[in-house]
């Protein structure tokens, strides 16, 4: 049986100090339908030491773990039952830890009281949604206005060998040296290991002020808590308004191998630059990784330019096995960022310009039926292609590790997916690849959640 550990908390980091209205709200919403995704992420996050990619897993392992938010004359109590007794040390909790409980309560209840049903903002619109993310943001203290561009999203697999893990690391000591920050999904694997990595080499520069910045959801985060090297945590409502806040924020995106869920960011980023109204957009992409996982790039390269045209190849760079040189690219693109923010008096802190069609933005919400209804097939604009394949994978990263998309394909079997024949083909050689190179699970055997009718 996990040891565990009862106990009361303040918040630090994120609502320390609140009104009595604000209090009152809180308190509501704690024993409202919020309580269940509180619940689960702050789960996740007590238990981050634990390597693990499945939500339910973790609720199973501790069905009596509850929070509750206690209204306070000076602000709130968070009351702990039952937590896992690693997120402490000597009873008090760890600070880091404190500071990502703060961030998901920050993010999860603003979302709530501010943004969803809000009629300062239309979600059914483009301009709506892009205008919530940069508030959710904001609220975050994550748009700061006095910083040079610096932030280079790096995205990749939580499941990667050693060797992978070890190379990440390196390409982020690479940029650490070079003045670069990092933003990642915050959890384990190519999310960690360019943070850490550039840890070092901001200090070796006595860079005081390194940002680490976690981009995550409720469904992701469940499963993938925040690496303790993570310093500022944005939790956004859904994997659209995250993808979105990734290419906002950013500077560069480095994209080192994953699996489905890298699949799905590499589709959306390049459906967005593919876009018309981006052909000019300044947004320095990397494809990264070792010798040995060249293949893995292979076949994303082979399934874009298939899927999507050649052009698609003007969007990124391939860079194997040369963390030097991906750094200096990467620091080169920053620099041309800049130039071209200055040049059209765009801000630094959020990409107002870049065009994101409202099929991206959209929430998809995979069920069986949705997954099934996907079109699929070439006889569509390639951005719009792109929009589609990328919900496909999102349909099998919430049957691979999120709660809701477990339960659903434990009740009725695999989500079906349909594609022309040469596109299902290629599909199908794509997904193999990565079960064969283990890409899909970072623990035990792997049982697809698909299945290509």
């Amino acid at each position: 049986m996990a040891n565990t550990l009862s106990t009361t908390i303040s918040p630090e980091g994120s609502l320390e100090i609140l009104s009595k209205h604000e209090v009152n709200r809180l308190h509501d919403t704690s024993r409202s339908g919020l309580h269940s995704v509180l619940r689960s992420c702050a789960l996740a996050v007590l238990s981050s030491s634990k390597p693990s990619d499945s939500g339910l897993a973790l609720l199973e392992a501790y069905p009596d773990f509850d929070i509750e938010v206690h209204q306070q004359d000076r602000g709130v109590r968070l009351k702990l039952t039952n937590a896992p007794a690693e997120a402490f040390v000597d009873g008090q909790m760890i600070r880091g830890i404190r500071e990502h409980l703060s961030s998901v309560l920050r993010d999860i209840v603003y979302v709530y009281n501010e943004i969803q049903g809000h009629d300062r903002f239309d979600l059914n619109t483009s301009e709506g949604t892009t205008n919530a993310v940069f508030h959710i943001l904001r609220k975050a203290g994550t748009l700061q206005a006095n910083l040079d561009p610096s932030l280079v999203v790096c995205w990749g697999g939580h499941s990667i060998s050693r060797e992978e893990y070890d190379y990440s690391k390196a390409v982020g000591y690479q940029l650490g040296l070079r003045e670069l920050d990092i933003c990642t999904g915050c959890g384990p694997g190519a999310m960690k290991g360019p943070m850490k990595g550039a840890n070092v080499a901001h200090a070796k520069q006595r860079r005081s002020h390194g940002r680490y910045l976690g981009v995550s959801e409720p469904g992701i985060i469940a499963a993938e808590a925040p690496n303790p090297i993570v310093n500022e945590l944005v939790v956004m409502p859904d994997i659209e308004k995250r993808l979105e806040a990734f290419v906002r924020l950013g500077h560069a995106i480095i994209i080192f191998p994953g699996g489905v869920g890298t699949a799905e960011e590499i589709l959306y980023l390049m459906g967005i630059l593919m876009h018309p109204d981006n052909a000019d957009m300044e947004l320095p992409v990397v494809f990264s990784g070792l010798s040995e996982s060249a293949e893995y790039f292979q076949r994303i390269d082979e399934f874009l330019v298939y899927s999507l045209g050649e052009d698609v190849r003007r969007h990124y760079h391939i860079i194997i096995d040369d963390p030097v040189e991906v750094a200096r690219f990467v620091r080169s693109g920053v620099d041309r960022v800049t130039g071209y923010r200055v040049s059209r008096k765009d801000a630094f802190y959020y990409n107002w310009r870049l065009t994101i069609a409202r099929d991206f933005q959209k929430p998809f919400d995979p069920t069986h039926e949705s997954m099934g209804a996907l079109a699929l097939h070439r006889d569509q604009p390639p951005h719009e292609l792109a929009a589609n394949l990328r919900r496909a994978f999102s349909g099998i990263v919430a049957g691979n590790v999120k709660e809701r998309g477990v339960r659903l394909i434990e009740a009725h079997g695999p989500f079906p997916l349909h594609a022309e024949p040469d596109l299902m083909q290629r599909l199908d050689t794509l997904l193999t690849s990565f079960v064969a190179q283990g890409r899909m699970k970072l623990e035990g055997d792997y049982t697809p959640c698909y299945t290509l009718v």
